[in-house]
């Protein structure tokens, strides 16, 4: 028996795409008589192995063989006489030569092959017929060797029972993987099959994993949110599963379009994983470009907190507040308990000198109002490639004309992922920022690499993820050692005095898992926490603990208009309250909009000083020309 369940237990798995769909795109012919998908396992066994590989390759950890419909029913239906036992046996053989033969996974993951069994289309009465449709499929299966047994696409609850009873009887069986193709029905919207009775009899049915295959993502999201309340799934005692199609098409502005592309099967399988769903891929469709970017994504949101020991057997006692005040004006007024400003800016993606200086020209107007404290810079936000963040402070220094003897009029903060560099590239560049002056870092796991059509692949690093960041800085450079434990220098004191800030989610899905996070954050060593946009106040209050321990900056995003809203209200880890859309919406044109934006944003700042928070995370990421506006507006006392 594999290792499969196991591993699933421990973390989630990856699984690949739609097989048929994929299929009829490469040969351009639906699976009918004379041209059968199963068949193709015996007769174009090259195409097949194409396909496996490309969802490997992709990053897919779980592959189905391709048996989807090799039963005595279905194949009988398309005339296709061949040996039933003979198919399923190769098939399965067909996808452990392509994991054998794949390149590009990470050393020492293993991959397993789902055996994959559908529906007839045809109620099976009996038990004696679902036996005569199915046992030499099962059979056979299993004497090939899969790793689990993969139902899926059934819409009769019945039917899927009768089989998972046929398995049951074998006397020897890998795990079972049992998933309904749910759909949404009537004026009311509700589910044929009901959500928690599909869950309440699986459960019942000592299945492995429960969940959803052949419906939308939206679809699939509403049954993970009614099972994982189940007592089976809270136990632990079934895991769930998630592989929905690539959406419906609706209509967007004056264009017919699908909203589910790449990126957004990226954010729904972190949204799938941060709710506890263990197997997650996709279904018609979802082709391997879809499975990269949920790799991507699942990838960023697994990297490990592979904390190392601290070796301080060099080193010193790291840095503290005292050291760190000098900083610049937000690490004294922070570390003195004041209330400090920070503004969020992007810096430039290409070559263009007026966007640089109009860039540049905000810095400068920002640091005269005497509104803020800080400039923090993103780190290729979105995934998408931005200047460096350590490099546009080196800009704004130059065209600014801001020199050491005076220092910069803001702290100039850089965000720093792990997405791009591994742990020695990560001292190095964080012993550059030390050399150049830059000694403010919020540390981040960030996004994964924004995939497009236009756009090469590039690999994402997620070498460490931010907790490990926090805590190698703080131990180690902070102390006077490389990550290594080897001393920075002979002189009288080589530690560098890095304030140290990172991200909560106040609207997380996983709460639990967020402030465990935080937690471990505030251990390592972060001296200060700057949220997510928080819309409403409500979820702030898990941060009431925090208050005392550190000091915590709300963020506040500023909405231009109603498609920005509901662009930012799509992002996992952010919720607009309907009264904020409802707000932006009263207004048609669009210079009301912003302004309504402005409005609620400034409104925001104000509540943030008048509870007594830290301080205040602006964010504008359609335009800054009113960030000015705002402050003052919402900082009265600063104006």
């Amino acid at each position: 028996m594999s290792d499969f369940l196991t591993e699933l237990r421990s973390s989630a798995l990856l699984c690949d795409g739609a097989t048929g769909s994929l299929l009829f795109e490469r040969t351009g012919r639906l699976s009918e008589t004379n041209h059968v998908y199963e068949l193709f396992t015996l007769q174009r066994p090259e195409l097949i192995s194409e396909v496996h590989r490309a969802y490997l390759d992709a990053g897919a950890r779980c592959i189905k063989s391709n048996t989807f419909g090799a039963n005595h029913v279905q194949l009988r239906a398309l005339g296709a006489d061949v040996d039933v036992r003979e198919l399923n046996r190769a098939s399965v053989a067909l996808a452990r030569e392509a994991i054998a033969s794949a390149q590009g996974g990470a050393s020492g993951e293993a991959r397993y092959v789902l055996a994959s069994m559908g529906p007839t289309g045809d109620a099976l009465g009996t038990p004696q017929e679902c036996s005569d449709c199915y046992l030499e499929q099962v059979e056979s299966l299993i004497e090939a060797g899969a790793d689990a047994l993969l139902l899926e696409t059934f819409r009769s609850l019945d039917e899927l029972e009768q089989l998972i009873d046929l398995i049951h009887s074998v006397a020897i069986h890998p795990p079972i993987i049992a998933q309904m193709a749910i759909q949404q029905t009537g004026a009311h919207g509700g589910f044929v099959p009901e959500l928690l009775e599909v869950i309440d009899r699986l459960a019942g049915k000592g299945v492995a994993v429960a969940g959803v295959n052949c419906c939308s993502p939206w679809d699939a999201g509403e049954f993970v949110e009614a099972a994982i309340g189940h007592p089976a799934v809270k136990s632990g005692e079934l895991m769930l599963s998630a592989m929905p199609n690539a959406g419906g098409f609706q209509r967007i502005g004056h264009r017919f379009l699908s909203a589910v592309n790449t990126e957004y099967a990226g954010k729904m399988a972190r949204s799938f994983l941060d709710r506890g769903v263990r197997l997650i891929g996709g279904c018609c469709e979802m082709h391997p470009p879809f499975i990269a970017e949920m790799r991507n994504y699942i990838h960023a949101r697994q990297s490990g907190d592979r904390t190392l020991a601290s070796p301080t057997a060099q080193g010193r006692e790291p840095a503290g507040d005292a050291q760190k005040r000098g900083n610049g004006p937000f690490s004294r007024k922070l570390f003195d308990g004041e209330f400090v400003v920070s503004v969020e800016h992007l810096p430039p993606r290409g070559t263009n000198p007026k966007i640089w200086s109009h860039k540049v020209q905000f810095v400068k107007e920002l640091s005269e109002s005497g509104l803020a404290d800080a400039l923090d810079i993103t780190d290729g936000s979105r995934g998408i490639p931005l200047m460096p963040p350590g490099d546009f402070v080196q800009v704004i220094r130059d065209g600014l004309g801001w020199r050491d003897d005076a220092g910069d009029r803001l702290e100039l903060i850089p965000h720093f992922t792990s997405r791009d560099l591994n742990l020695m590239g990560i001292q190095s560049r964080l012993m550059g920022y030390h050399a150049c002056g830059i000694s403010n870092v919020i540390f981040i796991t960030g996004d994964p690499p924004k995939m497009s059509p236009a756009y090469p692949r590039s690999s994402a690093v997620f070498d460490m993820d931010s907790v490990t960041m926090i805590h190698l800085t703080h131990a180690c450079l902070n102390a006077g050692v490389d990550f290594g434990g080897n001393a920075l220098g002979k002189h009288d004191d080589p530690r560098t005095h890095f304030t140290i800030g990172t991200g909560f989610e106040p609207e997380a899905l996983d709460m639990a898992r967020e402030l465990a996070k935080l937690e471990r954050k505030l251990e390592r060593g972060a001296d200060y926490v700057m949220t997510q946009p928080a819309f409403r106040h409500e979820p702030l209050e898990v941060l009431a603990p925090y208050r005392d321990r550190t000091r915590v900056l709300v963020g506040v995003m500023v909405l231009s208009n109603t498609e920005h809203a509901r662009r930012v209200s799509q992002v996992p880890g952010v919720v607009i309250p309907s009264s904020v859309l409802d707000r932006l919406g009263q207004y048609d044109d669009a210079a009301d909009q912003a302004r309504a934006g402005a409005e609620i944003a400034a409104e925001q700042i104000q509540w943030i000083g008048e509870e007594g928070w830290s301080g205040l995370y602006l964010m504008a990421p359609a335009s800054h020309d009113h960030v000015i506006d705002i402050l003052r507006q919402g900082l009265p006392a600063r104006a």
